[in-house]
């Protein structure tokens, strides 16, 4: 025996390797850990406190920890990351300072008086309790907002007086992932809860949705449905209405699928309309996502036959979608990332405001709403990323939008359409300066010959030779990667390492055909892509095997743990944070049950050998030199389930038989995501700290700590 694997093994928790054995269509399929999967069984509890009691154990002996945490604190940052929703006279703001452990929603008035209407820790002193989402009416009288306590399944709206600050309804349950549309007066909104439990059999995690009206004041169980039924029970509906309330538009997907349906009504009686089906995504293949012009026609945001994006006009009862009148045509080059419509009076025509992304980084363009012609291009600060365009609602000629790059935290633009200029509006900034940074990117070519865009990013000074390395990436539901803001990148660069990002298939950055490219049968492109990159960045210098580190979050968890298992000699370190590692099981937990058109099933027999294929917890070897791993989990994680981090750390410490340690880090109080703010810089410092230490950036870190930190 490899005496690595002995003392590793000797000290691990023990796991009991079960004999359990699933015959699924003829394949034996072992599942020795499947009793991990009840965290309520003492053994489970019992388990994971010996685990606990190890991380902490080894994190002690992480020397740079506390340089680490300065680092993290120093690049956090804090103010306002988005823009605002601007209703009647009223801005809604939602800002976090630097003491903040959660956002709160502010209200600017005509005068830039600025009242807080809704700060959680005032709800929840512990701080565990976010802002999820807000929505102003029409008038900005009132507000509907959403909060949500991140290891809890419920989730709740509440109504509130602009004027008084009061809450005058509520709370909505089952109101979780909901999308909220108001009718013009303040009096009404259609939004989307979950059936409730008693109906439901038990066990199932199925969504169960259904679009509701409520009337402000009534109970909600008087509230009427109006869309949707036992028949979809995993569809996620969004929800639009016309600036002068008299239709509503709902997009219906199943789970995250990459199509979806919308149906259109006229709103003669709003608690029982009547819905013409104008788009069949089973039928297209594709997203369309509508919004109601002033006539109350449709402009239409597709990949219909324009992988890429595109945007067109139609007649809201239109079925047909050789009807559709192209308004902006695909670029092949630049996909489509988001537009919005100013048709405020005051402007001598109707404009449209297109955001691409051009080679990884935003571009901003100005349209005749009517034509679809460019007038003009905006300018932005920077090579980089442009987001959450907005404007005044129901009609606006401003436009504020986000702005980010990798060295920039979120900055809030705001565009005039009559004046033609833009100025900065407000952002985040940081406790200290970020490390000078270059950035740029390189195209690497995958095993089949295919160009995949890397970004990279470096300390300014000159370095010669490899440098530790922290690749990360994500592959999957169509996400693409771009150069954002990060802070655990702005640290790792700041301590002398390269923090890379590879765009795979399974990503959005090529358009919707590099999603297909990744999903389902092809996942394992999205795998290969992974190691393609890391083995990109060995051959040309850049980096080695033992100073290379990966970092994957929930589906790119998915992606690290697969990529490591199958190339262990290329990594030094692997980071999965609330990652899918069982494969065969995944729809038992968390939300998997909906991610089907992503992955595939384990009920069909080929899709059950995509799956076996790359699943991480199938493919462990023991006597494997694996690299070191450290899995990130909520111990209530409502999106993936916590059984993935469970059965995938006690089979790595069976099998290893390296001395780098297979450890787990368990967070009590918290989600799959949206922590408190001093949790998720507990958790980056933690992260930073092991692929520090397992790739030899912490011997750098000690210097950048004791360098003076100015104000940025």
């Amino acid at each position: 025996m490899h005496l690595g694997a002995f003392m590793a093994r000797l000290f691990y928790p023990a796991a009991w390797r079960s004999d359990v054995v699933e015959d699924l269509f003829g394949f034996p399929v072992p599942d020795p850990y499947r009793w991990l999967e009840d965290g309520d069984d003492a053994r489970v509890r019992d388990w994971a406190a010996a685990q606990d009691r190890l991380f902490d154990a080894y994190r002690a002996g992480w020397r740079e920890q506390q340089s680490w945490a300065s680092l993290v604190d120093q690049v956090s940052s804090f103010g306002v990351s988005e823009p605002p929703m601007v209703r009647g006279s009223v801005m809604f703001l939602a800002e976090q300072l630097r003491e903040d452990e959660q956002r709160r929603l502010l209200a600017i008035d005509a005068e830039r008086n600025r009242r807080v209407l809704v700060d959680p820790v005032e709800i929840d002193p512990s701080g565990h309790t976010g802002l999820y989402a807000w929505w102003p009416s029409r008038e900005g009288e009132r507000v509907a907002v959403q909060m949500e306590v991140a290891e809890q399944p419920g989730s709740e709206i509440m109504v509130v007086d602009v004027r008084t600050g009061e809450t005058v309804d509520g709370p909505l349950p089952r109101a979780r992932n909901t999308s909220l549309a108001w009718l013009p007066g303040g009096n009404a909104f259609y939004y989307v809860s979950r059936v409730p439990d008693e109906e439901l059999a038990p066990g199932d995690m199925r969504l169960h949705r259904r679009v509701r009206l409520h009337r402000v004041g009534s109970p909600w169980q008087t509230d009427a449905v109006v869309f949707g039924g036992d028949d979809a029970p995993d569809h996620y509906y969004g929800l639009t209405v016309s600036a002068d309330g008299r239709c509503l538009a709902i997009t219906a997907t199943v789970g995250p699928a990459s199509h979806n349906d919308v149906y259109v009504a006229e709103l003669v009686d709003p608690e029982a309309p009547h819905f013409i089906k104008i788009v069949d995504g089973s039928t297209l293949r594709a997203r369309v996502l509508p919004r109601f012009l002033a006539d109350n026609n449709l402009l239409l945001v597709t990949d219909y036959q324009a992988p890429c994006g595109r945007i067109c006009m139609a007649y809201r009862h239109d079925t047909d979608p050789a009807a559709w009148r192209a308004l902006v045509a695909e670029d092949r080059q630049a996909p489509l990332d988001e537009c919005l419509v100013l048709d405020d009076p005051a402007l001598p025509q109707p404009l449209l405001l297109v955001a691409r992304s051009r080679h990884g980084t935003s571009t901003l363009t100005l349209h005749d709403l009517a034509t679809g012609q460019p007038l003009t291009s905006l300018p932005l600060a920077g090579a980089g990323v442009v987001s959450s365009l907005r404007t005044t609602i129901p009609h606006g000629h401003r436009a504020w939008f986000s702005y980010c790059d990798v060295t920039t935290p979120p900055t809030i633009y705001r565009y005039d359409a009559i004046s033609g200029r833009t100025e900065q509006e407000t952002g985040a900034t940081t406790a200290g300066r970020t490390g000078e940074m270059r950035s740029s990117s390189v195209r690497y070519r995958a095993g089949d010959g295919t160009e995949i865009t890397l970004f990279l990013f470096t300390p300014a000074e000159e370095h010669e030779g490899p440098r530790p390395t922290l690749l990360y990436g994500y592959g999957s539901f169509g996400m693409p990667m771009r150069p954002w803001f990060f802070p655990l990148a702005a640290a790792w660069v700041s301590a002398g390492g390269t923090y890379a990002v590879a765009c795979v298939r399974g990503g959005g950055e090529e358009g919707q055909h590099w999603h297909d490219a990744g999903r389902g049968s092809y996942k394992q492109r999205a795998i290969s892509d992974f190691n393609d990159a890391a083995t990109w960045l060995i051959d040309t210098g850049l980096t080695t095997p033992d100073q290379l580190a990966i970092f994957g979050q929930s589906a790119g968890g998915l992606l690290v743990t697969a990529a490591a298992t199958q190339r262990p000699d290329l990594y030094a370190a692997v980071v999965a944070e609330g990652p899918l590692c069982d494969m065969v099981r995944y729809e038992h937990f968390g939300l998997g049950c909906t991610w089907t058109d992503e992955f595939g099933t384990a009920a069909q027999p080929e899709e059950l050998q995509w799956l076996l294929g790359y699943s991480p917890y199938h493919n462990v070897t023991p006597g494997v030199l694996y690299p070191a791993f450290l899995f990130v989990g909520a111990v209530t994680d409502l999106q993936t389930g916590e059984a993935h981090v469970t059965k995938m750390c006690a089979a790595l410490q069976h099998a290893t038989g390296s001395d780098r340690p297979i450890l787990m880090r368990r967070e009590p109080d918290t989600a799959h995501a949206a922590s408190p703010a001093s949790k998720e810089r507990a958790l980056t410092t933690d992260i930073l700290a092991f692929a520090g230490n397992y790739t030899g950036l912490e011997k750098t870190i000690t210097r950048v700590h004791e360098t003076a930190v100015e104000p940025h």
